[in-house]
């Protein structure tokens, strides 16, 4: 039997999650780095890895279905995507910040590389 494919739900429904990553996939696009948990982190850097690809690769539609805000939608192919033109992926890094002070879950910081 195999277990443990696909993402993580994170206790959301499925459009709640697919929102939320997108939200948070404008916000890391636009400042170049958002904090969050760990287990969000990980599934950020899926969505954003995948968006910028999409847009090295010319492929408007796809990432506009993630990416909703128009000025971030212009940043993502006018400054993002030329600036890993010649890098074949890893556009993100992962930072661990340690336990949260209110509710001591693990924190991460998302940044561009």
């Amino acid at each position: 039997m195999i277990r443990n494919l696909g993402a993580r739900k994170l206790s959301r429904t499925g459009s709640h999650r697919r929102a939320m990553f997108s939200n948070m996939a404008t916000s890391l696009l636009l400042h170049e780095k958002v904090e969050t948990t760990l287990p969000k982190a990980k599934e950020l850097v899926k969505v954003a890895e995948r968006v910028i690809a999409d847009a090295k690769n010319n492929r408007r539609i796809e990432v506009r279905r993630v990416i909703k805000d128009k000025a971030v939608y212009h940043k993502v192919f006018d400054v993002i995507a030329p600036r890993y033109k010649e890098r074949a992926g890893g556009f993100t890094r992962i930072l661990k910040l340690g336990a949260r002070r209110g509710d001591a879950a693990e924190a991460a910081l998302v940044k561009l590389v």
